[in-house]
Order: C-alpha cells, then sequence, then structure tokens
C-alpha cells in the first residue's frame, strides 16, 4: 500500500475597452475626464499591467504544484520504479503508453505498438488510440524524442513539467474569464489567489499528474474565456470569426484529451439552450457553439478511428435536435407570455423526444453498449430502482462519485470564497429570473429602455452565461464529488467577477437608494482589495509552512513485487489482479494485463467482473478456469481488498460480488431474501491454506505483507 512519510534525514485585452461603464470616463456633470490618446494609453497600461499580473500569477502556480509534488515524494530522489509506482491506478496506465513511444525504436514503431497493441488486454488485440485519449502522450513522447533535450531532461520530468505547465494556462484562462466578465484585471487576480488557497478543492494535479481532467481542464477554462468573449457586443466580424475559432480549437483539444468530454459539454449544450429559449443570448452565436461542439467530437471521433461511443454521444444527438426543433418552429421567439410559454414547452418536449429517438436509432445502428453502465449508475444513485449490476454498484460505492461532503463548504467559506459566490449567485439570479419573466412577456422597446439602467447585469449574455453555467455544473458537483473540479474553478471567476463589476455595485447601491458613481468605484476596488489583504494575511503563512514540509514516498511492498517480477517472470508473461493494481505492472514491468482500469468497454467490464472471482467465494477450479480463459500465467492477491475494512458491509468489493453472483455477504447484517449460502469459501481467503483443491491449480511463488502471487498450473 502506498503512503507518503515523513522525510529522513541524511537520504543520500482590457474589457472596459468593448463594454465601458459610464462612471469610467465621464464626470456626473458629462464632461469627459480624459481626452481619446489619454484613455487608450491608460487601456494599453492597464492591459499591460494585467497581462504580466495574469502570466506571473499563471507560472506562480505551476511552480507551487510542482514544488508540493517533489516536497510530497521526494521525487527527484526516489528509485525510477518508485516514481512510476507514485502514478496511481489509471494515472499509471497512461503514463505507460508515453513510456512505451519513448522506449520504441522508431516513432512508427511506437505508433505500431499503439494500434496494434496485445498487451493491455491478454489474448487481444486492441486499438489504444481508439480506445482511450492518449494522444497527448503521443505528441508529448514525439516531440520529446525530436527536441535536443535528452541529455538534460529525464522522460518524466519532461511529462510532469508539461502537465505542471498546464496548470499555468489554467489559471491564465481563469483569470481572463474574470477580467472579461468584470472589466477589470483586480477580478482576475481575486479569482487566482482563490484558485490557489483553495487548491485542496479546485486541482488535484500534484498527486494524481496524468489524469485526463488535468490534461482537459485548462483547455475547457480557455473556451469558456473565449466563449465569454464571444458573447459579447459589437465584436467586429474579424474579432467574431477569430473568436470562433479559437473556441473551436480549445473545444477540440479538450474533447481530444478527456473521455468524458461529451458529459461536460453536453451541460454546456443545455446551458446554451436554457439562455437562447429565455432570449438571453444571441441566437446566431448559440448555432455556432452547437456547431463547433459538433464539429470538434466529430475531428475527434476520426481521430480516434470512429470511436463508437463519441457517435452515439448524448451531445451530437441533443445538439442536432435543438438544430432541427428549430428549424421546425420558426416563430418561437413571438407573441404574448403564454402564447410564448406554451411554445416553449412544445419546444422543450420536441428536443428531449428528438433527442432520445436519435441517440436510440445511433445505439441501434452501431450496436453501442460502451456507456450503459454509466446510465444504470445513473439511475441507481438517483433513486429510480436499486440495481444488483456489479459495475454500476462499483462506482455507487466510490466515496468520489457520491455527494458533495459538507465539508468542502467549510473550508470554501475559510477563504470568503463561498460566501462572496452565494451572495453574487442570489442577486444574478432574481435579476435573470426578472429579466426572464420581461423576455417571455413580449415588453416592447420603451419598456426594455425605461427599464435597462435597473438590470444591466443580467442583460449582459456573458453573465447570464457564467451564471447558468456555474449553476449546472454547481448541480454536478452537489451530485458528483468528484465532478468538483469543474465547480469551484468557475465559483472563483464567478464571485470574483461579481464583486469587481460596476454593475453589480451599481444595481445594488440603486436598490437602497444610495447611487452615485464615485461611491459605485470606490466599493468596486475596496471590497477585493479588503479580500486580497485577508487571504493573504491568513493564507500566505500556512502555504509557506505546506511548501517547507518534507516528505518522501514509502511503499516497499509494491517496490519489491515490481522488482520481483521483472527479475523472476518472463516478458511475455500475463498478470491478473485488480485493475489498479495491474496498470502498475504495466508501467514499472511491461507485462500482459488481464485487465486494466480504463473501463469505457463492454468487454472489458466484464472481463473485469470474471476476473474479480479471485476474491468471490468460488471453487478453486471455477476459478482457474476463468483466468486460463484470458491466457493468465499469473495471479496477484492483495490483502487489502480480500479483508478490505475501508468500505462498510454491502460496498466491499467482496460484497458486491456476493451480491452480484446471488450469495449472502458476510459479517453481521441484513441480506436481500433471494440470497443463497455458497457452497464454497472464499477463493482468496482458501488459497492460502495450501489444500490439495487449490495446489493442483496454484502454486505460490511470491508473498509479503501486501501481496500473495501464484502461478497457474497448465494442464493438458
Amino acid at each position: 500500500m502506498t503512503t507518503i512519510r515523513q522525510r529522513r534525514v541524511g537520504k543520500g485585452t482590457e474589457a472596459a475597452e468593448d463594454q465601458p461603464s459610464e462612471e469610467t470616463n465621464v464626470k456626473p456633470d458629462g464632461k469627459m475626464l480624459s481626452g481619446p490618446t489619454g484613455g487608450k494609453l491608460w487601456n494599453i497600461l492597464s492591459i499591460t499591467v494585467g497581462g504580466i499580473v495574469a502570466i506571473s500569477l499563471g507560472l506562480l502556480t505551476s511552480v507551487y504544484v510542482a514544488t508540493l509534488h517533489e516536497n510530497d515524494l521526494w521525487f527527484s530522489n526516489i528509485k525510477e520504479v518508485e516514481r512510476e509506482i507514485s502514478f496511481r491506478t489509471e494515472c499509471g496506465l497512461y503514463y505507460s503508453y508515453y513510456k512505451q513511444m519513448i522506449q520504441a525504436a522508431s516513432i512508427q514503431q511506437g505508433l505500431h505498438g499503439l494500434v496494434y497493441d496485445n498487451k493491455t488486454e491478454s489474448v487481444r488485440t486492441i486499438n489504444i488510440l481508439e480506445r482511450m485519449n492518449v494522444y497527448q502522450e503521443v505528441f508529448l513522447s514525439i516531440l520529446y524524442r525530436i527536441l535536443p533535450i535528452q541529455q538534460y531532461l529525464e522522460p518524466v520530468y519532461f511529462y510532469i513539467y508539461t502537465l505542471f505547465g498546464l496548470q499555468a494556462v489554467y489559471v491564465i484562462a481563469l483569470y481572463v474569464t474574470s477580467w472579461l466578465l468584470s472589466g477589470t484585471w483586480l477580478s482576475g487576480l481575486l479569482a487566482a489567489c482563490w484558485y490557489i488557497t483553495n487548491r485542496v478543492d479546485t486541482t488535484r494535479v500534484e498527486f494524481t499528474i496524468p489524469l485526463r481532467e488535468n490534461w482537459a481542464l485548462p483547455f475547457f477554462a480557455v473556451q469558456i474565456a473565449a466563449i465569454t468573449y464571444l458573447l459579447r457586443t459589437h465584436l467586429q466580424p474579424v474579432q467574431e470569426r477569430l473568436t470562433l475559432m479559437a473556441v473551436f480549437i480549445a473545444t477540440f483539444l479538450f474533447s481530444l484529451t478527456w473521455q468524458f468530454n461529451q458529459f461536460m459539454m453536453l451541460i454546456q449544450a443545455l446551458a446554451l439552450f436554457i439562455l437562447d429559449c429565455l432570449d438571453m443570448l444571441p441566437t446566431a452565436k448559440v448555432t455556432w457553439l452547437y456547431i463547433i461542439q459538433i464539429s470538434g467530437l466529430l475531428l475527434v471521433c476520426v481521430l480516434q478511428f470512429f470511436n463508437s461511443m463519441i457517435l452515439g454521444s448524448l451531445l451530437i444527438s441533443f445538439n442536432v435536435s435543438v438544430l432541427i426543433a428549430r428549424t421546425v418552429q420558426k416563430n418561437l421567439k413571438k407573441g404574448g407570455l403564454l402564447n410564448r410559454l406554451g411554445k416553449l414547452i412544445l419546444h422543450v418536449l420536441l428536443v428531449l423526444w428528438l433527442t432520445l429517438l436519435i441517440n436510440k436509432f445511433i445505439k441501434k445502428i452501431l450496436n453501442l453498449e460502451s456507456d450503459e453502465h454509466i446510465f444504470k449508475f445513473l439511475k441507481a444513485k438517483f433513486g429510480f430502482g436499486a440495481t444488483r449490476d456489479f459495475d454500476a454498484n462499483l462506482y455507487l460505492c466510490e466515496e468520489a462519485f457520491g455527494l458533495l461532503p459538507l465539508n468542502t463548504f467549510s473550508r470554501l467559506s475559510s477563504t470568503l470564497l463561498f460566501y462572496a459566490y452565494g451572495f453574487v449567485l442570489f442577486l444574478l439570479t432574481v435579476t435573470a429570473v426578472i429579466v426572464a419573466f420581461r423576455n417571455l412577456s413580449g415588453s416592447n422597446q420603451v419598456q426594455l429602455k425605461e427599464k435597462m439602467e435597473e438590470y444591466t447585469v443580467t442583460l449582459k449574455p456573458d453573465a447570464a452565461y457564467s451564471l447558468v453555467h456555474t449553476v449546472l455544473f454547481g448541480c454536478l458537483a452537489l451530485s458528483t464529488m468528484r465532478m468538483k473540479y469543474l465547480w469551484t474553478s468557475h465559483m472563483c471567476v464567478f464571485a470574483s467577477f461579481g464583486l469587481c463589476s460596476t454593475e453589480v455595485w451599481k444595481l445594488i447601491l440603486k436598490c437602497l437608494h444610495l447611487y452615485t458613481s464615485q461611491r459605485t468605484q470606490v466599493i468596486k476596488y475596496s471590497v477585493p482589495i479588503i479580500t486580497l489583504l485577508y487571504i493573504s494575511f491568513k493564507f500566505w503563512p500556512g502555504i509557506m509552512d505546506e511548501l517547507s514540509e518534507l516528505r518522501e514516498f514509502y511503499d516497499p511492498d509494491t517496490v519489491e513485487l515490481m522488482n520481483w517480477i521483472k527479475s523472476n517472470t518472463p516478458n511475455t508473461a500475463v498478470f491478473a489482479g485488480s485493475m489498479q493494481l495491474l496498470a502498475g505492472v504495466k508501467l514499472c514491468t511491461g507485462r500482459t494485463l488481464t485487465n486494466h482500469p480504463h473501463y469505457e468497454d463492454k468487454n472489458l467490464r466484464e472481463r473485469t467482473k470474471q476476473i474479480y472471482q479471485i476474491y468471490a467465494k468460488r471453487s478453486p477450479g471455477d476459478v482457474y478456469g476463468i483466468l486460463r480463459s484470458f491466457g493468465t500465467d499469473y495471479v496477484i492477491l492483495e490483502d487489502s481488498i480480500c479483508y478490505e475494512r475501508r468500505h462498510s458491509r454491502g460496498c466491499r468489493l467482496r460484497d458486491l460480488l456476493d451480491v452480484a453472483n446471488g450469495h449472502i455477504m458476510d459479517g453481521l447484517g441484513e441480506n436481500e431474501p433471494d440470497l443463497k449460502p455458497s457452497l464454497y469459501p472464499r477463493f482468496c481467503e482458501e488459497i492460502k491454506k495450501n489444500l490439495p483443491s487449490y495446489t493442483m491449480h496454484f502454486t505460490r511463488v511470491f508473498q509479503n505483507k501486501t501481496f500473495h502471487v501464484y502461478k497457474l498450473a497448465k494442464h493438458k
């Protein structure tokens, strides 16, 4: 089991330019504060300073997480096998393909090995580039081979420094988004500081480096920044085209680097759909964004050898349905309130019906079942019937897929982030409801102009999009803890935008009958500055302490296992065991696996369930037959799974297997009435007794405090 222990000493563009506020350059009596030349120089100076601050904060964040990673593991001092073991579970699997490409005789041979891979799943040849999102590893390995850096930088450092460098891109994108929304780079500074001080809840890059989300989320943030700029008014045609290109590139890179991209972009498409229906976004720009999502995903589909899971995604079906429904209902945005509501309800029902119809048709044609486990999980999670499905329960029992813990909010509140977020969210939500009602009621232009002053902030399309985006991703985070990183990073942007927005403070002061231009400007700058000072004084000492705390990687049992495998088994040996451990076996030893953690394939899920019978109540003959059917030479049993105590009864892996097999679970507690006692004891426990019925099939060849390795007999 991997642990971290205390290190032992002695071991070897300015937003105000496009959306000017009336207070910025005009005195209360209507006279200009400065001439055109002075205003341009001030804008250039502001943009220059803001840009320097953005880049500096991005680089500081990158150095910060890199230092934390080094301090936690003493990465520069540990052996290569220990470095590789530190890439836990699926992280190790992804990194193994980078290592494979680096070690290949040529780039062509490396690519051929990925396209025709027979070591990731035994007795089966699969296309890694089709199945997994590993183009980033391919690109990085090619870059490492062609750049003259091999003598100065090890491959592993080139890899992790790239990921830490992407954190700089991430922070800069968040900074720019907040800047664009508020009109001042002070907002971006506050967003970046909140991102850093809430690191526990905004990123996990320092200990899960190769995880797909760490590649993808920076590009998602860039896409959101580009969309924010696109939704501004009075853009020139050239600006609009360039921004659309930036949105497309960011969308494509986001889709290419993460298998769950389609679900995140579906939520984004829902946000666009809601705002378009409520007349809060320009329809033409929304249409372009739908098309960009579809085209970006289809391009990824081509690069992934026409991956059927992409073609059968709900996102493509939904976007196509919206475009078709809009063509059918041409007068959707005309008429009075009741007329509009009736059309809107019909439009929503038509889109939902078309989405389900198109998606079902595509999946029927392609015989697609790769993502069925996700829908089974969602069905059980939200209470639409209990399930005994092994795959769905495997997700349901993982803490990462549970509800967001309440202590998250206490941590976010300690930095004032959650308080500021709640304040801005409440204000903008109430105002958005009022504006949406007015839009649907068909108010004429005269009435609109009369009320424009009061509701300026929610009439801005970029602010409206940011509001719905944070609400929808907030719902996702509340329901699934693993997805909180999509919400908390945007929470930093949204809260800082609200505190630094002229329009927000103007609206509040007008409601309190206290509005003056000067008072608005004072509050707009004083509140974020006070917040920044509070954050600095409270959290700077803690950050310094964190950076000075030194630990080291410590997992002697796994290191011993990997070294034994490399020294005592042939290169062609096939290993069975838990998904998480086998990813490390592939990375550290290069041996062939029976199963692995990349779970988006029905055949692999069935195979994994069969392999996991080593932890169920099955006869030695049954288990031997299952393992040999997948060409297994060695099986690794882990005490941490066989005698698991991390999960409660009903969620231990052995319990999930018992229920799926129709057997009564171990221990005190209730069982469902139709479950029956097994005829056999638990395999992982009984095999250690060296009974003849087990030794005729399995011979123990290695053991330590954590692992037991058995070699399978090869009967004729």
